[in-house]
């Protein structure tokens, strides 16, 4: 391989990871009280199970999980829900198997998951916020 495409796909890298970070940072809510949250997180259920690879294996009132992919390239989603007053604050959070190798590294199915995970996390408040809006 080339040094140009080398260095060309560290920077593709560090952009694609800078997005992920991103995604993270803006896949999270606050919600204000019992009722509200309640119904955030019945929808974050549903969020998770429409856009994970495998099925949930865990839902009770702090974490959503799903199963871990048996293959490569395919994104989960787990959400939390953690107290904070009298409301919570809910986090989408992902992984996708194959996406990093050794010591971090850019895995196989690393462009894949990113084309996966990006969108569905920067999503999530969207969907809550429309969802929330029509009750």
């Amino acid at each position: 391989m080339s040094v140009e495409k080398e260095e060309a796909q560290a920077r593709d890298f560090t952009r694609s990871e800078s997005l992920l970070d991103s995604a993270q940072r803006n896949a999270a809510v606050g919600c204000a009280d019992q009722a509200q949250c309640d119904k955030a997180w019945s929808l974050t259920k549903d969020y998770v199970a429409a856009h994970s690879y495998t099925s949930i294996v865990r839902a009770d009132a702090v974490a959503i999980e799903t199963d871990v992919p048996s293959r490569s390239g395919h994104a989960v989603y787990s959400a939390t829900r953690v107290a904070k007053g009298s409301g919570a604050t809910i986090t989408l959070f992902a992984q996708c198997r194959g996406m990093y190798g050794q010591d971090r590294a850019m895995g196989s199915d690393y462009d894949d998951c990113v084309k996966q995970i990006g969108p569905t996390q920067n999503g999530f408040v969207p969907y809550l916020n429309q969802h929330l809006s029509s009750q």
